[in-house]
């Protein structure tokens, strides 16, 4: 398949047509809303459905296995939020706050993004390794505490020498993280449900993970098309902010995603796996969350600007990796797998 027909097939899946649906609704000042509480439970479901998942497919999956993918994704999400804090000081000019916030948004993963990622390549019969999961509940930790703590070394580097270099590290000893930040994120309901339903389905096994399928396995992508809705009419309120990231801000949520994508698909190659886990790979590098990383930014440093952090990851980054971004990271598999 190539880039044109991935697109196309993407752009008319249900998950695509009902975001885009719930942009217009919110548009045209619809009252369509979805309840609170039914939000709230299909990100439980979301969330448990693909760690629960995961997790059964693990049983029986060696340990030399996912030890590559592994790193290549810790690698990942380490080295972007530093790239990512570099570039948004030295050339966006933002206050070390807006620039941590926003790097540690980018670094961090997006759990919809992988689902939608997931429902793409089932979709088109495409296979993919069983761990997956596995790495999405480890790249989302890391880059957020890498960007919090190069906040702290900036914002130390410039109470003793004056105004920090792009990345500070200039102070004698790393600024720590409180401990309230660290327990808002590995308590967060996203770890919590990511971590226990992989526990759950591995210690079950796939016979057990049979006996709750039909509830978790085949409705998961008509759930997903409802959830997707709702960040569809989320996104649209969000679309008032985009004169406030500006410019710069709108093409890095774009540029960047877009070269983190084909890196983690690079990677993904190297590190042995197959097209779809690859594509995978490269779509979780892609991605930024909104989930987790607005919950820690949020306790850590209240005075970054949501309208920067919130409105680049959700109003463009998500949209554009789920209509653009996840069928060019497979079509780019595709080439990568053919030319090697």
């Amino acid at each position: 398949m190539n880039l044109f027909e991935a697109l196309l097939a993407s752009l008319l899946s249900p998950m695509v047509l009902a975001f885009i649906l719930g942009i217009a609704a919110t548009l045209v000042r619809s009252d369509l809303r979805i309840p609170e509480q039914l939000y709230a439970g299909l990100t439980i479901y979301l969330l448990f459905a693909i760690g629960l998942k995961g997790g059964a497919k693990l049983d029986g999956v060696a340990l030399a296995d996912f030890g590559r993918p592994l790193l290549a994704g810790l690698g990942l999400c380490l080295a972007i939020p530093v790239w990512s804090f570099a570039i948004l000081r030295r050339l966006g000019r933002l206050p070390v706050v807006d620039a941590a916030a926003i790097a540690a948004h980018y670094g961090s993963v997006s759990v919809v993004t992988f689902g939608a990622c997931l429902a793409f390549l089932d979709a088109r019969g495409v296979g993919h390794e069983p761990f997956l999961p596995a790495l999405l509940a480890v790249m989302e930790v890391p880059a957020i505490l890498v960007a919090l703590w190069l906040a702290g070394q900036a914002r130390a580097a410039a109470a003793q020498t004056g105004p920090a270099p792009a990345l500070g590290f200039v102070a004698p000893l790393p600024t720590g993280i409180a401990p309230g930040v660290l327990r808002e994120l590995f308590t967060s309901k996203g770890i919590v449900l990511l971590l226990g339903g992989m526990a759950i389905g591995l210690l079950s096994g796939k016979q057990g993970y049979e006996q709750v399928a039909p509830l978790f396995d085949t409705p998961f992508r008509g759930v997903l098309t409802i959830f997707l809705l709702e960040i569809g009419m989320v996104t649209g309120r969000q679309l008032r902010d985009l004169k406030t990231a500006g410019p710069f801000l709108g093409a890095f949520a774009i540029v960047m995603p877009f070269l983190h994508g084909l890196l983690g698909v690079w990677l993904g190659q190297a590190a042995g796996l197959g097209v779809g886990g690859a594509t995978a790979l490269g779509t979780l590098a892609a991605s930024a969350s909104y989930i987790a990383a607005p919950a820690a930014v949020r306790v850590a440093l209240p005075e970054a600007r949501p309208a920067l952090y919130l409105t680049s990851a959700l109003a463009i980054t998500f949209p554009f990796n789920v209509v653009v971004g996840i069928p060019a990271y497979y079509a780019f598999a595709g080439w990568l797998f053919r030319a090697v």
